[in-house]
């Protein structure tokens, strides 16, 4: 069997076995699986209205994806993505209900802020795993929880003691009238296009420039690429700075586009830590990550209407989308058995 074929089999039977270990889950605790799933189909495209949600629920996940990928790529696990969305979230919350200026400055303002405060927030575990060799699990998980707690202090600071600031200013959001009136006024948004944007900047960055190819190089060798002259240093920062801009654009998508305003928060989203498996799911390639925030953001928002349709409660419904994920997640499993199932039909003939 092809690297083709294996790669593009491994995610297919992941979401199969998720999805049939599911209905077993669903059918032993005496409720229909096929209600249940055609609840989550509805869900995702029963109509217009939950179409475009859908679509707006994929946006986030897009980016945490492609944050979690680059980073892989170069070698690095950056498990913080969370905490650079909340800060890229707040950064572009702010600088939308602070001032008030033409959109044509203001919209570019407010997302560029999010994205800088993700990449500041990616720098800081980049600089230390850089210089001090500090592992960037453990700073980017810690990075996470202050991420949260200070969000949530300054957005007490700038709301007078409230829990959420006020919306944002019109010049600062991503809604359209357009997407709105086409999909039955759902809260679609022109985020899903910068989304996709940046599939094709990764894919740029990666495959079609200097700075790419020392990245991946770095990822797979550090002392071979430093034997050839790269600046091995300077190759780990960049890439958690650039892993954490996109993480921020993911923040950027929600303050502008989906809620346009930003609270202060009990715990983490979530997006973050799913844009792992996303990127997992994905290969950690662009196009890939595509295919994993699709089926993320549709199993997340289809579910919604699962405890209402069908009647299954929604801590089923959260047991059986974890099982999904833990197959997808399990991908090496399912890629090593093909493998070997591969090998012994050789050995046959």
């Amino acid at each position: 069997m092809s690297n083709r074929a294996t790669n593009l089999l491994v995610p297919i039977i992941s979401v199969i076995l998720g999805l049939l270990v599911g209905a077993v889950i669903m059918l032993v605790s005496g409720y229909d699986p096929l209600k249940g799933y055609a609840a989550l189909w509805n869900g995702i495209f029963g109509d217009l209205y939950t179409i475009g949600e859908t679509i707006r629920q994929i946006t986030p996940y897009l980016l945490a994806g492609l944050a979690v990928a680059f980073a892989f790529r170069s070698g690095l696990f950056n498990i913080g993505v969370e905490g650079q969305l909340i800060v890229g979230w707040f950064a572009a919350a702010y600088v939308g209900v602070a001032v008030e200026l033409p959109k044509i400055i203001h919209l570019p303002l407010a997302i560029l802020a999010a994205a800088v405060a993700g990449a500041i927030w990616g720098f800081v575990p980049g600089l230390l795993k850089a210089k001090f060799r500090v592992h960037e699990v453990i700073v980017t998980i810690m990075m996470n929880y202050i991420a949260l707690h200070v969000t949530n202090a300054l957005i007490r600071t700038v709301s007078d003691g409230g829990d959420r600031t006020g919306n944002i200013y019109a010049s600062a959001s991503l809604r359209s009238e357009f997407l709105q009136n086409l999909t039955e006024f759902s809260r679609l948004h022109f985020g899903i296009i910068i989304a996709l944007v940046m599939v094709g900047v990764m894919w740029l960055i990666l495959e079609k420039t200097t700075l790419g190819f020392e990245l991946k190089a770095v990822g797979f060798n550090q002392n071979a690429s430093q034997y050839a002259g790269m600046n091995v240093n300077k190759n780990i920062i960049l890439a958690m700075v650039i892993s954490g801009a996109f993480a921020g654009l993911g923040g950027a998508m929600e303050a502008l586009g989906t809620f346009e305003y930003v609270s202060s928060k009990g715990g983490f989203t979530g997006i973050g830590f799913d844009g792992i498996a996303v990127a997992l799911l994905g290969m950690n390639t662009p196009l890939g990550v595509v295919f994993g925030a699709t089926l993320f953001g549709s199993l997340k928002y289809g579910a919604l209407n699962m405890p209402n349709a069908a009647g299954i409660p929604i801590e089923i419904v959260e047991i059986v989308i974890a099982v999904i994920i833990f197959f997808v997640a399990s991908g090496y499993i399912i890629r090593l058995l093909l493998l070997r199932a591969s090998a012994k039909k050789k050995e046959a003939k």
